[in-house]
């Protein structure tokens, strides 16, 4: 959705410049080390709702058309403790369109953040204030998208070139949301940087001047020209060493490291060295990975529910929508559920059956009983 030309500020304006290349930092501009420049200055004290929320010692990742509220109503049935994110938003399409339709969620998500996406920060900051009423614990700004829909809108990955403008932005959410944490979301380096030191310069920078304490890191740089979004996901090299140095040199920030991580061992390597550690697409096409997070990481002492309850609690829900009458459909639903099975000896029936149109296109929450019976599922599941 456009947004209201009237709204834009001169903030704004500042903002569009970050789609042509600026002159970026080099490593002397950093000649001191990032821990004095750290304890140089005097900082804004850091947003106390972090300290009474949960760490973000696991969290599945914001997803654009995946981590919607089905996909984090199943989520949250498999672990009880991890963070879950929505995709992004444009703020502009909370404050100009339907606020229910973009921050609808279900009652048992939290711990839950919402990303907003967007540069203005009079039009974030109105998000985040509609966002707060919906009881999301933590709004996220979205710096780390590189698709260039999202630069022509002067957002996204292209916002690490303007870190007043990011610090700004963060400001004005906070200030309209001051009982929500807000925090960051970015990439290691613009095209194709190599150096540290703009990272920790854009970071130095926000710690300076706002109160947001938690940086979410995708150890990726986002090429601006080139690749496309898939492509940036996979093409650039992923450089865990860097966010690692983040978080030695910035130690009293909350450090989640991003961007190809896949197994508990994974998971286990990485907080040797940083606070928290996000999980992208493994966490959607395989989310029973999530199954033993709890256990793992949480030490929590309650077994997690096996797949044959998720099934009977996907099957209540999926019941539950469909009879509100508000255009929700099966598909809707079932589209997320397709790697519940994940490396099972029947998980191609599983699949078939719930992306099946002709199947699907009754609306009967009952389908998915019925291919977990055809996977040779038993237990709990029933109608």
């Amino acid at each position: 959705m456009q947004q209201d030309p009237k709204a834009l500020s001169s903030s704004h304006r500042k903002g569009a410049a970050c789609k042509i290349p600026m002159p970026r930092p080099s490593a002397g501009c950093f000649a001191q080390s990032a821990q004095l420049l750290y304890h140089a200055h005097p900082f804004p004290p850091p947003h106390s709702l972090m300290n009474t929320l949960p760490k973000h010692t696991l969290s599945v990742a914001p997803m654009l058309d995946w981590t919607d509220r089905h996909y984090r109503y199943m989520a949250r049935q498999i672990t009880r403790h991890t963070w879950l994110y929505t995709e992004m938003v444009n703020a502009g399409a909370i404050v100009f369109g339907d606020p229910d339709r973009f921050l609808a969620r279900n009652e048992c998500e939290n711990p839950v953040a919402l990303q907003l996406g967007g540069s203005e920060p009079n039009l974030l900051a109105q998000a985040a204030r509609k966002a707060a009423e919906y009881g999301y614990d933590e709004i996220n700004l979205n710096c780390g998208c590189p698709s260039p829909r999202v630069q022509k809108g002067a957002f996204g990955a292209c916002l690490m070139l303007d870190a007043p403008l990011v610090a700004d932005c963060l400001n004005a959410m906070q200030d309209a949301a001051p009982d929500t944490a807000v925090t960051v979301k970015h990439r290691i380096g613009i095209d194709r940087q190599t150096e540290y030191a703009p990272l920790a310069d854009f970071v130095g920078h926000l710690v300076r001047h706002t109160p947001c304490r938690t940086f979410v890191v995708h150890a990726r740089n986002a090429w601006l020209d080139g690749l496309s979004p898939k492509e940036n996901r996979e093409v650039p090299p992923l450089r865990y060493e860097l966010v690692y140095r983040l978080k030695q040199e910035f130690p009293d920030l909350e450090i989640i490291i991003n961007g190809g991580i896949r197994t508990n061992e994974d998971i286990a390597l990485h907080l040797q060295h940083v606070d928290g550690v996000m999980v992208g697409r493994e966490a959607y096409h395989n989310p029973f990975v999530m199954h033993d997070w709890d256990r793992l990481f949480y030490r929590e002492k309650q077994p997690a529910p096996e797949r044959d309850e998720i099934v009977q609690r996907l099957y209540e829900y999926a019941q539950q929508q469909l009879s509100k009458n508000q255009g929700t459909i099966l598909r809707h639903m079932a589209r997320h559920y397709l790697g519940l099975l994940h490396g099972l000896p029947k998980a191609r029936v599983w699949r078939r059956m719930l992306s099946d149109a002709d199947l699907l296109r009754p609306n009967r929450p009952e389908l998915i009983l019925q291919a977990w019976q055809a996977c040779g599922g038993n237990g709990t599941a029933q109608p």
